[in-house]
């Protein structure tokens, strides 16, 4: 929340930024040189971001009808009561 009223209010205060993607001279994403491992030539600043956390989810909502174990289930054709 912090973050955000300082980002909002004074963002001349506000240093840190958000870690921004390496373009070539064309505009388009440079890729990570494998033989350094130690820098990483796809972030600017050679840092890649942290990965983000993942939501945790939801669980299924409950289904509705009949219980799939269950003895009523419906015929293909039902049975006729004989008269006698």
């Amino acid at each position: 929340m912090m973050k955000t009223f300082l980002k909002t209010f004074f963002p001349m205060f506000y240093t840190e930024s958000e870690p921004e993607r390496a373009r070539d001279d064309r505009g388009r994403l440079v890729g990570d040189d494998k033989s350094t491992p130690t820098v990483n030539e796809a972030w600017v600043g050679g840092q890649a971001p942290a990965p983000k956390k993942a939501a945790p989810k939801k669980p299924a909502p409950k289904k509705r009808g009949r219980p799939k174990g269950s003895k009523n289930k419906p015929t293909k054709y039902p049975k006729m009561k004989k008269y006698k």
